[in-house]
This record gives C-alpha cells, structure tokens and sequence, in this order.
C-alpha cells in the first residue's frame, strides 16, 4: 500500500468515525429536545372504548409533562387494521405512535394472511398501559340471566343468537366460547365497542364479550346484564358476577391489555423517554384511581417486559386460531 492510498484511506475512515459520533450527538441532542412539536397517538377503533379512554388519560398527562400537546386521533375501521397500518408506515421520530389493544399485535396476525402490518417487523414496545378481563353480557331483550340459560337460549333460537365486537380479540372470544359450550352463536362486527354496546341495549345483539371498563356504568345503570367475567377471578367492583369457569365454561380465563407502540426504527433513546414518562404517569394516585375507576388494573412497565407479554400472548393466540381455523381475507 503506498503512502498515498494508506492516507486516503485513514482519511476515509476518520471521516466515517467522525460520521457514526456526529450521528450519535445528533440522536442525543434529538432526545433531550424530544418533543418540540405535538405528538399523535393513533387510536384504531372509534371513541368510547378502553384504549381511546387509556390515550385521552396517558395524552393529557403527557401534555401536561412536555409542554406540546399530544393529539388523540381515532382511525378506526378493519378490525383496528387501518389505525395499525397507519402507524407502522409513519416516520419513526416519536411524533406519531399507537394506542393499542392486544388484538390489534397479537391476534391480528393470526387470522389475516395477508396483514398490512408486521407486528414484530413493524413496531417497537414502549409501554403496557392497564390490563382488564371483559365481561359476557346479554340485552335486557332476551331472557338468559345465567350463562347455562344463554347456551340452552342459543341453541332453542339460532336465529337470534348474534354476538358483536370492535376487534378480533372479540371474534376469538365469541368462537372459543362457540367452542366450549357448542352455541350456534353469529359473530357482527363493528367499528368500536360503544357500537357493539348500543347495539346490545337496543336488543339487535344477543350477547357480547364487552370491555369491563366502559361496560361497568351499563351494567350497573341495568342496560344490560352482565353474566359472567373472563377473568381468573371475581372483579372486587362486581363480586356477585360469576367467572366464566364457575358459571360452567372452563378454560376461558382472558385478560387483555392496551399499551403504547412507536414505529420500528425509532431511536432507543426516544422510546426510552417515553417509556419512563408513561410508567411516571401510571403510577400518578389520580391515574391510579381512574384506572381502577374504570375497572383497569395499572401496569406501566419496560419496553422491554411489554415485548415479552407481547410475545406471550402472540403465541397463545395463533394457537387459538388455529384450532377455531378462522382466517379473514382482507
């Protein structure tokens, strides 16, 4: 190697060094003026369910925190697909991320061959919000008052035997207690739980699997009732509700979950920052008590405890919808 070359090529790795630190005191200077603009959380089902409630808290909060506000936008439509996709193609700069429910990660993948979005490719974990268990509830417009009373009702009036949902976590529901009890039950779906809500208190469902929190005043107002819970459990709010398990359908304890997510690619140091905000702020006692109040149990954890509950429960859905053989065709 002559002198000459041995120079240029020191030349180009100083200057390749020099690159890769400028770079890195870019991101850095970057993090500490994370955010200077509005953020937006993505919503992907209509207002009125558990994680438009959980963005509209966790978004004030922040708000509140950075000083810029934080947009809530609600893109509903294809089973929570379209708000996913919308985030997972957007810039990776922490300005836009996804308010997600489990299904829109876990079991999407699962029954859509041909999902506009990667969960594990696209997206990165910043933090598991609140977890909850929903509750089987039936309109005030049929009889059944007992789980065992709402499968002897299926079964005697198929063509009345309707269940909704927002997303497919509420399809996966609906077929595994199809499953379990061999209820002719048909599945509707809408765009946002509070549709699926208004359509059980006006009697055009049967029966659904509802969110616990935005379900509690309905149920308590008596604009449906409530049969049974998911969880392992009786709920402290609600302890004259049986589980599904104690009213004679076994192994179906479901919990659900709605955390954050950024798109693949954004920097560490942002998601960090907005990690540690969100765990700030679920643990704030006001937080605390509207969580609760909504019948959410508070999580708030690490990027990465969020990335192995997420992994967790991707499996123990495909497997799910494996053995119910459901996929959709978009």
């Amino acid at each position: 190697m002559t002198r000459s070359t041995s120079a240029k090529l020191v030349a180009i790795l100083s200057l390749g060094t020099a690159f890769v630190v400028g770079a890195q005191h870019a991101q850095a200077e970057d993090v500490d003026k994370f955010p200077s603009k509005s953020i937006h959380i993505i919503v992907p089902a209509a207002p009125g369910g558990v994680n438009d409630i959980l963005a509209r808290i966790i978004g004030q909060k922040l708000t509140e925190r950075f000083g810029h506000p934080v947009i809530i936008e609600n893109r509903a439509g294809a089973g929570t697909i379209i708000g996913a996709a919308y985030v997972a193609h957007a810039a990776p700069d922490g300005y836009t991320i996804l308010n997600a429910p489990l299904s829109t990660i876990t079991i999407n993948p699962a029954i859509y061959p041909k999902l506009s979005y990667d969960p594990k490719r696209d997206f990165v974990p910043i933090s598991n919000i609140a977890s909850y268990p929903y509750i089987l509830s039936v309109t005030n417009a049929a009889p059944p008052r007992t789980v065992r009373e709402l499968i002897a009702y299926t079964k005697a009036n198929p063509k009345q035997a309707n269940a909704g949902g927002a997303a497919s976590i509420f399809l996966l529901m609906t077929e595994l207690f199809k499953q379990k009890t061999g209820a002719p039950v048909q599945y509707v779906p809408f765009k946002g739980s509070n549709d699926a809500a208004i359509a059980l208190i006006a009697g055009e469902l049967l029966l659904s699997f509802v969110d616990s929190g935005p379900a509690s005043p309905q149920i308590k107002g008596g604009h449906f009732r409530a049969l049974a819970v998911t969880s392992k459990s009786r709920m402290q709010s609600f302890p004259d509700i049986p589980t599904l398990s104690e009213a004679g359908v076994p192994d179906m304890v479901i919990e659900s979950w709605s955390g954050l997510l950024a798109p693949a690619g954004t920097p560490a140091g942002i998601v960090k920052k907005l990690q540690n905000e969100v765990i700030n702020i679920v643990r704030m006692p006001d937080v605390q008590e509207r969580l609760r109040a909504l019948e959410l149990d508070p999580v708030g954890n690490t990027s990465e405890e969020f990335a192995r509950t997420i992994a967790q429960d991707t499996e123990t859905w495909a497997a799910v919808a494996k053995a119910a053989n459901i996929k959709i065709e978009q």
